[in-house]
């Protein structure tokens, strides 16, 4: 095991926050005289150069040093208002061809109306598709002018969880992707509404098979525990009154379209939170929207993730309180975080792990490498624990210190060895998170293939033989883009002050002082690498 994976997993083992946040950043100021930590939050409602970093690496992924210059000077209302106000409702990158098809959708076909031929080809087709748009979402977060609403649209996808492996669609998964998208910084009520009727979330929830004296109380629980009221904020009698109002929600399976089957919905009376009526499942979802405590469980969760995952209820309850006011404009409840004296408190720096995505996008975002193709970077991501459209159940990935363990440290390590190996190996060369087999991969997870599924003649049985074209692919994708250390060291020449080209590297790329400080006499990519592969560099 590495020194980086011993010093990571004793962090874990006497928790990550206060470890890492805390005693590294005293480990940091003792062995890094060239970096200045972030300042605390003051009165000075005016960002420096640490403040627009934090902002913008919490709002975005892997903030370049032309951006945070540019943030330099202004307010936190400005700085705020800029990020909100440039957000976007569609993407810019070119969808996957195939999403724009005509005609019915393809469903697997069941029983005994469907040969073992017809069934492997449905998969392979499901899975080349998952691929290609696991890679296409990838290649918008490195693309887009707005790193917010892809933030946003990856929170929104990990609260409104569905999952390829279930839905089996990716045609279905690409449209949820797309409402995600349109209202990830508009109106919460009109996302809940959308969402429920979304037909990826129809099959992920069961809610198809919700009928009249049969109800399926799947999504009704969800809906409260997960989506809006949070735990403790319901009855079970709720669930099964709401799950009544649901019934007869569906989708037409030759379109894939929302469809409302009157005669096997429940229109008889029934109450939930103490509203009684002949409810539909519309009523029902304006219902939750009106309890104080969905204001509060949205904020707290946004919260987790832009701030600290210790909650100031005080603050919550008064930035839900605008929310609710609002009618659920979410870029209200983002510009009360946003603004706030604890998002900038430097009790709340580096107390948040990247997230794989963030980790992966991040660092191609910050050094300027233009990936021919963003596919191999979603497999990547996956590989660390974070397989896009497919999270691991209905709560979603936990994040945290749960995206820290022995196999994703050593997965994060290597990729970074990876991009920043220079021209140490060929393109040929499989990366080291790898070496134990090719990668196969499903509709709804990439995962490794043991050596022994190598036949013993030395020949691949032509199922493997095509799981290691896959993974040769992919390396050729990661071995192919260009990187200069040089050049990109230099861009700190003319504004590092005081500081060495390394310093000023290690304030951009570091949300607090390193480990150990990087020989500043050293190569450029050596300088680089050791920057990375610093514990702190997998914190925000």
């Amino acid at each position: 095991m590495t020194l980086l994976m011993l010093r990571m997993c004793n962090a874990l083992a006497f928790g990550l926050r206060n470890t890492l946040a805390s005693g590294l950043l005293g480990v940091g100021l003792s062995l890094s005289p060239v970096f200045v930590p972030p300042a605390s939050a003051s009165s000075a409602d005016v960002l420096n150069y640490d403040d627009a970093r934090h902002l913008l690496n919490r709002a975005g992924f892997g903030a370049t040093q032309t951006e945070i210059q540019r943030t330099v000077g202004m307010t936190r209302e400005q700085a705020a208002r800029s990020l909100l106000d440039s957000a976007r409702t569609t993407p810019v990158t070119p969808p996957p061809a195939w999403t724009v098809e005509t005609g019915p959708l393809r469903y697997p076909r069941r029983g005994a109306d469907a040969s073992d031929v017809e069934k492997k080809m449905f998969q392979q087709e499901q899975i080349r598709d998952g691929l290609e748009l696991r890679g296409w979402w990838v290649g918008e977060m490195l693309s887009t002018p707005s790193p917010l609403t892809e933030r946003m649209t990856l929170f929104w996808h990990n609260h409104f969880v569905s999952s390829q492996q279930k839905v089996k669609l990716a045609e279905l998964m690409y449209r949820q992707n797309v409402t995600l998208r349109a209202n990830a910084l508009g109106n919460f009520g009109d996302l809940l509404h959308a969402i429920a009727r979304d037909p990826a979330m129809v099959i992920y929830l069961d809610n198809a098979q919700n009928r009249k004296g049969s109800p399926n109380e799947n999504f009704a629980r969800e809906v409260m525990e997960l989506f809006t009221l949070g735990e403790g904020n319901y009855s079970e009698q709720d669930i099964k009154e709401a799950a009544r109002a649901f019934t007869g929600w569906s989708l037409d399976r030759n379109t894939g379209q929302f469809v409302f089957r009157r005669f096997i919905h429940d229109d008889g009376t029934k109450t939930v939170l103490g509203r009684t009526g002949n409810l539909n499942g519309d009523q029902v979802l304006d219902i939750l929207l009106g309890e104080p405590a969905t204001a509060e469980f949205i904020t707290r969760k946004l919260w987790r993730e832009f701030v600290s995952p210790d909650p100031d209820e005080t603050v919550i309850r008064r930035i839900a309180q605008r929310f609710r006011d609002s009618r659920y404009d979410i870029k209200v409840v983002l510009h009360g975080i946003l603004t706030s004296d604890a998002f900038y408190a430097g009790e709340n720096r580096a107390v948040l792990v990247k997230s794989p995505i963030e980790l992966v996008v991040g660092t191609l975002r910050q050094f300027n490498m233009k990936p021919g193709e963003a596919m191999p970077f979603a497999v990547a991501a996956a590989g660390m624990g974070q397989n896009l459209f497919a999270p691991p159940n209905v709560k979603g990935w936990p994040g945290q210190e749960t995206w820290i363990n022995a196999s994703t440290l050593l997965a994060r390590k290597q990729f970074l060895e990876r991009l920043f190996r220079g021209d140490e190996t060929s393109a040929g060369t499989l990366p080291g998170a790898y070496a134990q087999g090719p990668v196969t991969a499903d509709a709804g997870m990439v995962g490794a293939v043991p050596k022994q599924a190598i036949q013993p003649q030395g020949a691949l049985a032509p199922e493997k033989a095509r799981q290691l074209r896959f993974m040769r692919t992919m390396e050729r994708g990661m071995s192919g883009v260009p990187f200069e250390s040089g050049v990109w060291l230099a861009q700190f020449d003319a504004s590092r002050g005081t500081r060495s080209r390394t310093g000023a590297a290690a304030r951009l790329l570091l949300a607090t002082a390193p480990q150990s400080a990087p020989d500043a006499s050293g190569e450029p990519m050596a300088q680089i690498r050791a920057l990375v592969l610093d514990a702190t560099y997998q914190l925000k």
